[in-house]
């Protein structure tokens, strides 16, 4: 995985990583099926460890474009655990109440208590990419957020918890794809979203945004990844969300 991993200090470009990119899997999308189904595997009997040490944490948190994913890998990575020990937040626009508070205050709750796997689907990193893009707070504001983020996860690393971040790579030009597919399919029909549209027309902020999150907040103790849009096959069953 070191390939895929952001390190510390790195410039990102996105531009420069492949969203078609396989090397790791010299034996095309039949090996990485199966390394897939093997690893689904091992996360269940893992998971089982883990909920009977009742000492470590799991935070796995995804960030993507629209249609980049994050449903679709959160069903099949975590296909065979147990869901008492997974707990699933998907954070949109914040509620009046949590717009009273700091912008953390709502996360910090769903964050995994000992044996537990919590998924974060969209995240803390929101408030450094759509806030940034669509100009919800000043810039002076979202600029310290990178810090903040960062001492945030030093915290819960600090504390046990282990986390992991995934950014779920695409090209603008397979986006289009997946939203004309959403359209053209009855039974993702309501997955599509009009302010989809808006959010890609923006596409190249959002590309600098996830640029500059990547490169400020992969650090030691909490990593980023990028992920190739290839993991769409690793599951014949799962549809891009």
């Amino acid at each position: 995985m070191d390939q895929y991993r952001v390190a510390p200090g790195d410039e990102v470009e996105l531009g420069r990583w492949d969203p078609d990119e396989l090397s790791a899997f010299s034996g095309g999308k039949k090996q990485a099926r199966k390394l897939f189904a093997d690893m689904v595997e091992r996360i269940a009997e893992l998971q089982h460890v883990m909920w009977a040490e009742d000492k470590h944490k799991l935070l796995v948190v995804i960030q993507a474009m629209d249609t980049g994913g994050k449903d679709s890998t959160i069903r099949s990575v975590f296909s065979g655990v147990n869901p008492q020990g997974v707990r699933v937040a998907n954070f949109k626009a914040p509620t009046s109440v949590e717009l009273e508070h700091d912008y953390l205050w709502r996360v910090h709750p769903h964050t995994p208590g000992k044996g537990e796997i919590a998924v974060f689907n969209r995240s803390h990193y929101e408030d450094v990419l759509i806030v940034r893009v669509l100009g919800l707070a000043p810039e002076e504001r979202w600029r310290k957020r990178y810090g903040h983020i960062r001492e945030f996860e030093k915290l819960l690393t600090d504390e046990g918890t282990t986390i992991v971040k995934l950014y779920l790579h695409i090209s603008k030009e397979e986006q289009a794809k997946r939203l004309q597919e959403r359209l053209d399919t009855p039974h993702k029909l309501w997955k599509f979203n009009k302010s989809d549209l808006d959010h890609r027309a923006l596409w190249d902020d959002y590309m600098e945004a996830f640029e500059v999150m990547l490169a400020e907040t992969s650090t030691d103790y909490a990593p980023w990844y990028v992920l190739r849009r290839a993991s769409k096959t690793l599951s014949s069953s799962s549809a891009p969300g």
